[in-house]
């Protein structure tokens, strides 16, 4: 029995060596991940732009990774052990994207997720990878032939039929019917607000504040800077200038909400809804080992 147990012992561990020595995933920091250094800081910020663009646009996302070399493990399975831990591609759509570029091994492949593989077929990833990428690779221009591949994987990715992308969260149907200028309520509090910073602040000062407050909800609301800025000053005038603002809302004494009873405290400089280069996150999305491989 002891004999019969020894080859499959020396089987498992043998397993468990390769399962070990595989290279690990890189961690995902942004829609273009260069662990070589081939590509210049302009580069990544021209390529994550593109990209971002898409997934504002179209709602897909397309993601790279230069790593120095697989280490002997097939650029098949390591681009699909990449984009099953990445999870590229809005969730049940399944449309992301992955090129991936092992550069000491000279290899690299473009995986594909479920929902775009009526787009990026096998045959149109391998011409993109024959046609625009390896012969740029080949005359040594790497960022180049990113670049190209990228953007014909971006025009192809266009041309497919998918939802549209979901609004960003402040852009919910529910929270504009709340912050909606006609509703009651919105004139209401600004009025209320008008009048205590009025009180608290005197009356440029506060009509500045309300300015500020009305342009940043229009920006959340719109999603515009112009609209924000041009909706926050007309509030601005229109407060200022407004006399008898403080006499419509409750009557609010200075003593009461003075320095002598703390004040109030408003930050201006939130960082809501900000999402920096290092927001960028996987979607959920699956892939099946669509996409082709290729080398230079």
């Amino acid at each position: 029995m002891n004999a019969a147990r020894a080859p499959l012992l020396a089987l498992l561990v043998c397993w468990a060596c390769s399962a070990l020595a595989l290279v690990a995933v890189p961690a995902l920091s942004g829609q273009v991940v260069d662990q070589t250094g081939t590509l210049g800081s302009s580069d990544i910020a021209a390529l994550t732009q593109t990209l971002k663009d898409l997934e504002t646009r179209k709602g897909s996302q397309i993601a790279v990774l230069i790593v120095p070399t697989t280490d002997g493990e097939a650029i098949e399975q390591f681009s699909l052990r990449v984009a099953e831990a990445w999870k590229i591609g809005r969730k049940k759509i399944d449309d992301g994207a992955l090129l991936v570029i092992a550069k000491n091994d000279r290899r690299l492949r473009i995986e594909v997720g479920y929902g775009l593989e009526g787009a990026l077929t096998d045959v149109t990833t391998k011409r993109i990878i024959d046609e625009d990428i390896t012969p740029k690779f080949k005359a040594g221009d790497f960022a180049g032939g990113v670049s190209a591949g990228i953007n014909r994987m971006v025009r192809v990715a266009e041309g497919e039929k998918l939802p549209e992308p979901a609004p960003p969260h402040w852009e919910t149907s529910e929270l504009l019917n709340y912050l909606n200028p006609g509703n009651p309520l919105v004139i209401f509090g600004l009025i209320v607000l008008a009048a205590v910073l009025r009180s608290l602040l005197g009356r440029f000062i506060g009509a500045l504040a309300i300015g500020g407050i009305v342009g940043v909800v229009a920006w959340f609301v719109a999603g515009s800077l112009a609209v924000a800025m041009l909706v926050g000053f007309v509030a601005f005038v229109v407060t200022f200038l407004f006399q008898n603002m403080g006499s419509t809302g409750p009557s609010v004494g200075r003593r009461r909400y003075g320095r002598d009873n703390g004040g109030w405290v408003m930050g201006g400089s939130g960082s809501s809804g900000s999402s920096g280069s290092g927001g960028f996150s996987g979607g959920g999305g699956n892939f099946g080992g669509g996409g082709a491989s290729g080398s230079w």
